[in-house]
């Protein structure tokens, strides 16, 4: 694939090695369905580089669904991703389809998934090795093809060694993993 096109595709800037070796794993990974994990620190472009990944992907005519996951009430979380069935708790007042349902044949970024909830984990963890899930409150399983791209800032390994993050989850995300340089190291 073509770097000047994935470079074009999102915007992205810059001519170091640092940039070109990134832009070479993208290239690589863009056309498959394997789950990445990019890695850098705040504000160095992994949104975008999620974005390059989708868009000179087989699914760029489909959605690509972002969610941030620190962003979310650790409460309400698997409703958000998974959805929930009407009566499932109070001001479930009807069916709503999660963002795992709305990216289905398209792709969904998981942004700062190192502040996903344990329990929120085991059930991403099934979704990438099953295709499926179930909604809140729901007892039928739903089916979904979707590609997944994470994104953190976190330190995986330390993270994982304090309990905080399932190490099985860890390993399914970062099939390929795509640092992306700091801004300092980019002049």
């Amino acid at each position: 694939m073509n770097l000047d096109k994935i470079r074009k595709s999102v915007g992205i800037i810059g001519e170091s090695v640092l940039i070109e070796q990134m832009l070479g794993k993208i290239s690589q990974v863009a056309n498959t369905d394997i789950s990445v994990l990019i890695t850098g620190s705040s504000g160095s472009g992994k949104e975008m580089v999620a974005k390059a990944i989708h868009k000179n992907s087989k699914r760029k005519f489909q959605d690509l669904v972002t969610v941030n996951c620190a962003a979310i009430p650790s409460g309400i979380i698997e409703s958000e991703l998974f959805g929930h069935k009407k009566g499932s708790f109070t001001g479930a007042e009807e069916n709503r389809k999660g963002y795992f349902e709305s990216a289905d044949k398209g792709t969904i970024f998981l942004d700062e998934i190192g502040e996903l909830p344990l329990e929120t984990q085991a059930k991403l963890l099934r979704v990438i090795e099953q295709g499926e899930f179930l909604r809140v409150g729901d007892t039928k399983l739903k089916k979904v093809d979707v590609r997944i791209v994470a994104a953190t800032n976190v330190n995986m390994d330390e993270a994982i060694k304090k309990g905080k993050f399932r190490e099985d989850l860890f390993y399914r995300l970062s099939t390929i993993i795509i640092n992306i340089p700091p801004l300092r190291d980019r002049k």
